[in-house]
């Protein structure tokens, strides 16, 4: 359980037994705005019940504010073409099946010295863990895709990219060794398709990704068995 600033788990946002009712309460989350933390709420994600697959990203950018469309900006773009090299038919198979949600569900703001949009805290983090924890529970995927660093520690604290991106791990974050496992929940980390991310920048993470899609192409018709 992610803990609030002050120490305490954070309380589960709301008491929803099926995911339409928690799609509309997210909806209305007014958290980190009451808290001060972020100008303004608009929780931005997409999914739908049957869903198998479940993407995790940061945070969403100043596009994805304005559109209310997850991932729907420049980063948005290369991460499918990634999508599309681990089987995915085209942009609109990828999002029929996967949904996509963030580590903070809002926009964070740019930075203060205006390079780039502005990483969530540890308070934001913990104001909207409620609203993932409920996803993982009611929509109860097989398969998760932590993108980028923050999305990989909520999910797989303890694991840098450079050690995750590659390789599965199942829910309690042990490697998983075989393509295709017959049982479990199965995450597979890739680094943010941001162009301010450097960690691409290196051939050997380049191979990592090379390494992660392929694990991704083996996984996806494993996810609807």
């Amino acid at each position: 359980m992610v803990e609030s600033s002050a120490g305490r788990p954070a309380p589960p946002p709301v008491e929803a037994r099926s995911l339409a009712a928690l799609v509309v309460a997210h909806r209305a989350c007014t958290r980190c705005a009451d808290a001060g933390l972020i100008p303004s709420a608009r929780p931005v994600f997409s999914g739908r019940p049957g869903q198998r697959v479940l993407l995790v990203g940061q945070a969403p950018g100043p596009v994805e504010h304005d559109v209310t469309r997850p991932f729907a900006g420049r980063a948005g773009r290369e991460l499918v073409r990634w999508m599309l090299r681990a089987g995915f038919a085209d942009e609109e198979d990828f999002r029929a099946r996967v949904w996509i949600t963030s580590t903070t569900t809002c926009f964070p703001g740019r930075r203060p010295d205006g390079a780039g949009d502005r990483r969530p805290g540890p308070a934001e983090v913990a104001l909207c863990a409620g609203w993932l924890e409920a996803v993982l529970h009611l929509l109860a995927p097989r398969l998760v895709i932590p993108v980028g660093s923050l999305a990989l520690s909520r999910l797989l604290g303890g694991l840098r990219l450079d050690d995750a991106v590659g390789r599965a791990f199942d829910a309690a974050g042990r490697p998983v060794e075989e393509a295709s496992p017959t049982a479990g929940r199965v995450l597979v980390p890739l680094p943010h398709p941001s162009g301010q991310s450097r960690w691409l920048n290196d051939p050997a993470r380049r191979r990592r990704l090379d390494a992660a899609l392929e694990l991704l192409s083996g996984l996806l018709d494993w996810t609807v068995r």
